[in-house]
């Protein structure tokens, strides 16, 4: 047996896990018995159309909304619960904080600090919330701001940048804190249609050296058939079809995931 054993592929980690998950709105049911494993290092798009519960999948990762029952684990702790004498409570925000310490999220707004250079924007946290000194926080926040090529922009202010530039921050300033998990909301939906490129290449760069797991919703097609492992269709919150790119954007199955990308082939 023993043999058998040693010959099985290591199992996969788990970084998050929605077991059970539902969310309402008074009667209206966004999300239905979501059951979910995502996995260290896999990158995983979320595509669907309006209202079909993606961005609350990831709000409630970001303690954003509160699930109305199930659990949502990272990295092995429980998010919104706590165990005590093997009994799972409601988290205090003590526990919420530190557990949502792991997640790092990009918005639609870019959510910059107006008033803050670029280094102090990607600064603040680190130096606040990690406990860095100032030279480690600029030195991470240096490296960072490389990775998405605005070096030279450190002593700049966000209205000096233009909205794709602005995006780029936002995503240095994620990293620097060294996320187990990286949330994509639609990064690109506020962006002028020029500057939507090299938003998506940053992400594509970031998700080609493998290390950090994301999420990401889009609505963009191609880029998820470039970026993701996995790929999750969501209709009337419930995952309607998954797999792999090939699977669900070239191989779709249902009318409804057929109809939903017949949209954005036309739109070409």
């Amino acid at each position: 047996m023993t043999e058998v054993a040693e010959n099985l592929e290591p199992a996969r980690e788990v970084i998050v896990r929605y077991n059970n998950v539902k969310k309402a709105f008074g009667i209206n049911i966004v999300l239905n018995d979501l059951n979910l494993d995502v996995y260290k290092g896999e990158k995983v798009a979320l595509i669907g159309p309006s209202g079909s519960g993606k961005t609350t999948i990831i709000r409630m990762l970001m303690t954003l909304e509160q699930p109305s029952s199930g659990t949502i684990e990272i990295d092995g702790e429980h998010l919104w619960h706590k165990e005590v004498n093997g009994q799972l409570k409601d988290a205090d925000e003590k526990h919420l904080r530190k557990v949502r310490g792991k997640i790092g999220m990009v918005f639609q707004q870019y959510n910059l600090f107006p008033h803050m250079s670029i280094m102090r924007n990607c600064t603040e946290a680190p130096i606040h919330v990690l406990g860095l000194s100032k030279d480690e926080a600029k030195e991470r926040a240096l490296q960072m701001l490389q990775k998405v090529g605005l070096s030279d922009k450190v002593d700049m202010y966000p209205s000096q940048l233009s909205g794709g530039q602005q995006q780029r921050v936002a995503i240095a300033r994620s990293l620097v804190m060294q996320p187990k998990v990286m949330l994509f909301d639609e990064v690109t939906a506020a962006l002028d249609p020029e500057l939507v490129g090299e938003v998506l290449e940053v992400i594509k760069d970031i998700a080609s050296e493998g290390e950090t797991t994301m999420m990401l919703i889009t609505h963009e097609m191609d880029f998820a058939r470039d970026v993701a492992d996995r790929v999750l269709f969501l209709d009337n919150g419930l995952i309607a079809e998954h797999g792999t790119p090939y699977d669900v954007i070239e191989n779709p199955q249902s009318d409804r995931l057929k109809s939903f990308l017949g949209r954005f082939n036309s739109a070409h």
